[in-house]
């Protein structure tokens, strides 16, 4: 087998260490062969057990949220990151944020910031799907309305106590578009509600949504 072209391969999945090994099965060291693809920049290690093909063996590499999903899971792309996705908040999102039911921690890697947020179940498990990103990676991002939900739940501090106050953050704060807004189901959303933090919070975003 010729690692480097394998590698290649891959270049637009995350790796495992437990695949990898299996590619190095006739290696006597395999530990030191992956050492070396390290230092030759042919692999990349993103965590402990986590690999993408390195610049050398460079074919484009895995999305974001695909990478995130493999990084700490079970877990879905959420807030920020997927309003961005969705095209929801104008901003470009530097950090890639997900939401996870295991506990909450950040991972630091040589291609950014991974933050993941704990949330309990079973309102963790609503409004996630499985999103084509290109003909090859697929990932779990929350959808437009769970995305907004899971904002709102996640940002400390923040109490909507009013239409006009879901109105002020959505619209002026976040800076979404009141067409976009509109084109929300908010069925979905009073369905979460009894298992939702934030209860009355999101409450105001579905009439003020129910209201434009």
């Amino acid at each position: 087998m010729d690692i480097n072209q394998t590698i290649a391969n891959y270049s637009k999945q995350p790796i495992t260490r437990q695949l990898l090994k299996s590619w190095l099965k006739d290696y006597k060291r395999p530990n030191d062969k992956i050492s070396a693809l390290k230092s030759e920049c042919l692999l990349t290690s993103v965590k402990r057990g986590i690999y993408i093909a390195g610049l050398k063996s460079y074919g484009g590499r895995p999305e974001n949220p695909l990478l995130a999903n493999h990084l700490h899971g079970p877990s879905y792309l959420s807030t920020d990151s997927a309003l961005s996705f969705h095209g929801i908040i104008p901003e470009r999102v530097y950090s890639v944020t997900s939401m996870t039911i295991k506990a909450s921690r950040d991972f630091d890697t040589p291609i950014g910031l991974f933050t993941y947020i704990h949330l309990p179940l079973p309102y963790y498990a609503f409004g996630i799907n499985m999103v084509r990103l290109t003909s090859e990676q697929y990932a779990m991002i929350a959808s437009p309305e769970k995305a907004i939900c899971d904002k709102i739940v996640n940002t400390s501090g923040l109490i909507l106590r009013s239409i006009s106050g879901a109105g002020n953050y959505l619209l002026d704060n976040l800076r979404m578009d009141e067409e976009v807004l509109k084109a929300l189901n908010v069925q979905m959303i009073k369905e979460w509600l009894p298992d939702a933090p934030k209860k009355e919070s999101l409450n105001f975003v579905i009439k003020l949504i129910e209201s434009l």
